[in-house]
């Protein structure tokens, strides 16, 4: 394999692994938030210890998340040099900003909730649970910021060689920025409301009263779970309506980001549905399998279609008469135009920054990404959102009965499937972006081929390919080792005042 694609690999790889920690992060920040209000409002000790909980759950899953993001800005510099370089620019101010506002911000609040139990007053204890929420939340601003630039790459002009800055502000009008906002913080509270729901789920029906149980089992501090049925009850009730309510955002927000797509990238648009010429457009694909021959055509060997005529064009542009361009027929005026944007009617210019760089664009290049990944990424990512929101909505009316579920195998399975379903559609959805922005790096500018370190090696990015993803790996295991063992303890104990030895106690990192 060459450099470039090894790159590629790498960079995939520690990402698809970073973003596993991120919307969990994200999402559970506010629900833990959410859950020390309800505490400190009512004082029921009940979401206090719900609160401790998913507090340390967020705890581990914001160092991992810590650890793993390090490794992609240092591919920036080590893989990806022409890009930084070209890039620079334009990524130095939302990525300086994230760094300088929103970690700063989330990392000092964070500190001072952990250790603030107990010595802080309880509404000002409970403001840096929110400040954490906030710095997180702006954290994900920055980076969407930078990522939609890449897609659409506004506010900029192609001067000395490279992309220079001239509007930051329309970095945050960015059309693919207002869309994939709403989607990204939509799917990261289905991941966290999931995981609220699955824990209190499970343990929900191990809380079921004596009756529907041969014996009463108890928790780890020797209290019956039965006495707890209530409390995992009202979570689960609350995390099966964020996945539903976040559901309904994301749908939404996700098809407005996909007719964004449709205008400013009708080759993404044409590989996720399947469209080889316009003429696919009188029908809906559901399955197919692709092939290209060596002059970049597009073929389909098998397809399974519903005729729906007018369904893509109101899909991709809100109207049933538009005409959908196929990924041939935009290859093919990519070879006599260069790139060029289209709206449904016509084609148009670009950016500024697209603009300027005409005379520099490769159109030797195959504008077309991967079909067959664009496609079913797609696919998987919708697939798992319809099923997860009729899921979230059926369990969601289950805990409104005041009789619990019985622990059958069954029920536990779903309760292992509702916090996954979401990371593996969220993984789905950015394969989707990333994959169908190919082949650039910046849209419609610099490839991804042009934009690698022209003298680091195959060999020294496979090697460091190879290492971390052992080291990724292992983290994984500690992870989700931590995760599993804070789960099974069930609930601790609300108390907060120090026991009396405290003081000869040495200080550890706890609360």
């Amino acid at each position: 394999m060459e450099a470039v694609d090894l790159a590629r690999w790498q960079f995939g790889i520690t990402t698809v692994y970073h973003f596993f920690f991120v919307p969990i992060t994200i999402g559970l920040t506010w629900l833990v938030a959410f859950m020390q209000t309800k505490w400190s409002l009512t004082g029921d000790e009940g979401w206090l210890r719900l609160t401790k909980l998913f507090g340390k759950l967020f705890l581990i899953n914001f160092a991992a998340g810590v650890v793993t993001g390090i490794v992609q800005e240092f591919q920036f510099g080590m893989n990806w040099s022409e890009y930084s370089r070209f890039v620079g620019d334009i990524f130095g101010a939302p990525l300086a900003l994230e760094a300088l506002i929103a970690f700063f911000m989330e990392s000092t609040f964070i500190g001072l909730w952990i250790f603030g139990w107990d010595k802080l007053p309880k509404r000002l204890h409970l403001a840096t649970s929110y400040l954490v929420a906030i710095g997180s939340t702006i954290s994900s601003i920055f980076i969407l910021a930078a990522n939609a630039w890449m897609q659409h790459p506004v506010g900029a002009v192609f001067e000395n060689g490279r992309a220079e800055l001239d509007d930051f502000l329309a970095l945050l009008t960015n059309p693919f920025f207002l869309t994939m906002l709403p989607h990204t913080l939509a799917a990261a509270f289905i991941v966290s409301g999931g995981l609220l729901l699955g824990v209190a789920g499970y343990w929900w029906a191990k809380s079921q009263p004596a009756a529907h149980r041969a014996e009463v089992e108890v928790g780890v501090e020797g209290k019956p779970l039965a006495s707890d049925g209530a409390l995992w009850q009202a979570a689960a009730k609350l995390g099966a309506g964020v996945v539903v309510i976040a559901c309904v955002v994301g749908i939404g927000s996700g098809h407005l980001t996909g007719q964004v797509s449709a205008v400013h990238q009708p080759a993404k648009l044409a590989a996720m549905e399947g469209l080889t010429s316009a003429d696919d457009s009188d029908k809906f694909s559901l399955v197919a399998w692709f092939n290209k021959d060596a002059n970049g055509e597009v073929t389909k060997t098998f397809e399974v279609a519903l005729p729906i005529k007018g369904l893509v064009p109101w899909l991709a542009y809100g109207d049933t008469t538009a005409t959908v361009q196929g990924a041939n027929d935009i290859r093919a005026d990519f070879v006599a135009n260069g790139y060029r944007t289209w709206d449904g009617t016509q084609w148009g210019a670009g950016t500024k920054l697209q603009s300027g760089y005409a005379a520099e664009l490769d159109t030797s290049i195959d504008p077309i990404p991967t079909v067959a990944v664009s496609y079913y990424a797609f696919r998987v990512m919708v697939g798992l959102g319809m099923l997860g929101l009729i899921i979230a909505v059926a369990l969601w009316f289950r805990t409104r009965r005041a009789e619990s579920p019985r622990p059958t195998k069954i029920w536990q399975a779903l309760m292992v499937f509702v916090p996954l379903w979401p990371l593996l559609a969220n993984i789905a959805g950015w394969l989707l972006a990333e994959v169908g922005r190919q082949p650039w790096i910046v849209y419609g500018v610099l490839s991804t081929e042009s934009a690698v370190s022209p003298h680091v090696s195959a060999l020294e990015i496979g090697l460091t390919l190879t290492l971390y993803t052992l080291v990724y790996a292992v983290v994984a295991v500690v992870v989700v080792g931590a995760f599993l063992a804070q789960i099974r303890k069930g609930l601790p104990e609300a108390g907060l005042k120090p026991p009396a030895d405290a003081a000869d106690r040495p200080l550890r990192f706890a609360y």
